[in-house]
């Protein structure tokens, strides 16, 4: 017993709702391990088509997979989303858009953005 409260007995995380501007932030977390996880892969994407014409050719083919163009969708929505609530948090730190209602409309401008472009350029590549 806490200070006269009892804690809770069971805690379903996917029950709490979170404010937009938490989503935001962990959502750039996650982007954030996404991209450094993915760097060794796409750096030995870019190896392989560098190497030599059959390198380039086998690069090309792989690029051709399903599973690897999910990969690089969720990449790309990675890398806008990380690129975009970046630039939010920044403008935080400056005390640009501090007030909440701001706040959240910046985070959902962040999460919207990020879809939107990540959609244009995955369509515009296929």
């Amino acid at each position: 017993m806490i200070n006269g409260k009892h804690p809770p007995k069971y805690l379903n995380l996917l029950q709490i709702r979170q404010p937009v501007t938490a989503v935001t932030s962990i959502l750039h977390r996650v982007s954030g391990v996404w991209l450094f996880l993915c760097a060794p892969w796409v750096i030995y994407l870019l190896q392989l088509s560098l190497s030599s014409e059959q390198g380039f050719e086998r690069s090309r083919y792989l690029l051709t997979l399903f599973p690897v163009k999910l990969l690089l969708g969720i990449t790309l929505w990675a890398a806008v989303h990380h690129l975009f609530a970046g630039i939010r948090f920044l403008l935080l730190d400056i005390d640009v858009g501090i007030d909440l209602a701001a706040a959240r409309r910046s985070a959902w401008g962040v999460n919207v953005a990020a879809l939107v472009v990540a959609l244009i350029f995955g369509l515009w590549a296929l």
